[in-house]
């Protein structure tokens, strides 16, 4: 179920929210990983009770189990900005009510509920709360100011975040000019395209024609008219990387052709002497003296030499 969040910069993002049913497996996939930790500590503890005092073990039990019940939700999800084993197994997020990254605070009271709401209480509460709230947040989640996100979603095809070239613009993106574009101007596209689906559609139109008008700075000719930004983006974006792809297929290929021959990445030519009419002969070139190449360089004088293998 798609929401939206207004962020510290005022910027309204559409997210959707965890379903209840993908909260639930990623809080299993968590509760079967703990279970296993806490009984191989258990069976540490059981072993070290015939050496050490019983203050001694009880001791060591209580802090497995804070270990594993509270330690490991903390910390994972503050490390990992919100995600545990399950629900980055699930797809699952911990983000802040302003969208932002999940805090320590927030990972420890998350977690410090969950204790009492899932393990003593055996999830009654969580599941209550998270069927009557409209965000589906249990109590650790009111509690810590925190709200489960559907991290990876499912994307229209036609139109989702990825760069695809349409059909319409293809004879134009093959007329590009792309070697003046940045980097980084590239890089803000396709980041724009990637969280296309969760921007508000105010920002959306905004941010695509900010982004639009900086790629026509450095790609030539401008597209047809009638075509919206995340088009035009998505056919830069697809015709560079094509180019790319092309590029480095190339340069695999001659490789691949060169080492089959034995032969060296890189051919320097041998510049052939000229003789000047009426002035003194140029100074000998470096190397060997100019003669017949080998097969694969063209071998005939005067011939400028292949620097490329032919082709098997």
């Amino acid at each position: 179920m798609p929401i939206e969040l207004v962020t510290g910069e005022a910027v309204a993002l559409d997210i959707r929210v965890a379903r209840l049913a993908s909260r639930a497996l990623a809080l299993f996939v968590d509760m079967l990983l703990q279970v296993f930790v806490l009984y191989i500590c258990f069976i540490f503890v059981g072993l070290s009770a015939a050496v050490m005092d019983s203050a001694v073990t009880v001791g060591l039990a209580i802090v497995f189990m804070v270990t594993v019940f509270v330690g490991y939700p903390t910390i994972t999800e503050t490390l990992t900005r919100g995600r545990t084993l399950g629900k980055l197994a699930v797809g699952l997020r911990v983000v802040g009510d302003d969208g932002g990254p999940e805090r320590f605070r927030q990972a420890l009271v998350r977690a410090l509920t969950g204790f009492l709401e899932i393990w003593t209480l055996l999830g009654s509460p969580a599941l209550i709360t998270s069927l009557l709230n409209q965000r589906g947040k249990r109590l650790g989640d009111l509690f810590a100011g925190t709200i489960v996100i559907q991290d990876r979603v499912p994307v229209n095809v036609f139109l989702g975040p990825v760069a695809i070239m349409p059909q319409q613009l293809a004879p134009w993106a093959s007329s590009l000019e792309l070697a003046m574009l940045p980097d980084n101007v590239a890089m803000a596209a396709r980041q724009y395209l990637t969280r296309f689906w969760e921007l508000a559609p105010r920002v959306r139109d905004e941010m695509g024609q900010r982004l639009t008008g900086e790629v026509m700075r450095y790609a030539s000719p401008p597209p047809p008219p009638g075509f919206r930004p995340e088009i035009y983006l998505s056919a830069v974006l697809a015709e560079r990387r094509r180019r790319e792809e092309i590029r480095l297929a190339e340069r695999a290929a001659r490789r691949e052709a060169i080492s089959r021959r034995g032969l060296p990445y890189t051919i320097v030519p041998v510049p052939s002497a000229v003789t000047v009419a009426g002035g003194p002969p140029p100074p000998p070139p470096y190397g060997p003296p100019p003669g017949p190449g080998p097969e694969w360089l063209g071998g005939v004088p005067g011939m400028p030499p292949r620097f490329l293998p032919p082709r098997p």
